[in-house]
């Protein structure tokens, strides 16, 4: 969701280059990403600033989807949020699953990304929660240390614990 909202000519990509200067945009419109994150994550109030801008927007996306999915009848539906507990909105969800590795691994994946240092993937996994508080709060937890195949045994499982769940109006409250 996020990456649509930071297209050109649309209002996320526009409240940016608005709020942290039009050097934020490449010549051809697009969002600078390596720009934008060495400038928010080396500074904790413009990565406010930033979350302000997409996280209701981000929110508001899903909300949409979650009703279109609800109206298709959709028994189970699944949304990848990144900073669930960072923003508080893990209570808008009948479940949550964490995905979770060794600290290390993390680190190598999240430096694996286009454009992403160890250095930068360290500050970014600074800036969210302690995984040991995310697992302690999940309902589920598929851990992504082990083989591709056992990873995708656990998220099986997972997927198949929710729908058993939803058939028989299971929820957290």
């Amino acid at each position: 969701v996020t990456g649509i909202l930071v297209e050109p000519d649309r209002a996320g990509l526009e409240a940016i280059a608005a709020t942290f200067g039009p050097e934020m945009l490449l010549p051809d419109g697009a969002l600078d990403r390596r720009r934008l994150r060495s400038l928010v994550f080396d500074n904790p109030a413009r990565r406010q600033q930033l979350e302000a801008i997409l996280h209701p927007a981000v929110y508001r996306a899903i909300e949409a989807w979650m009703c279109a999915q609800e109206h298709d009848g959709a028994a189970v539906a699944a949304a990848e949020i990144p900073l669930l507990f960072e923003t508080g909105h893990e209570s808008d969800f009948d479940f949550v699953v964490v995905t979770a590795c060794d600290g290390e691994e993390q680190v190598r994946r999240a430096a694996g990304r286009s454009g992403v240092t160890e250095a930068d993937a360290r500050r970014r996994i600074a800036a969210q929660w302690p995984l040991a508080e995310k697992i302690l709060r999940a309902d589920i937890v598929v851990r992504t240390d082990g083989t591709i195949e056992e990873t995708r045994r656990q998220a099986r499982a997972a997927w198949d614990a929710l729908r058993r769940r939803a058939t028989v109006g299971y929820s957290r409250d």
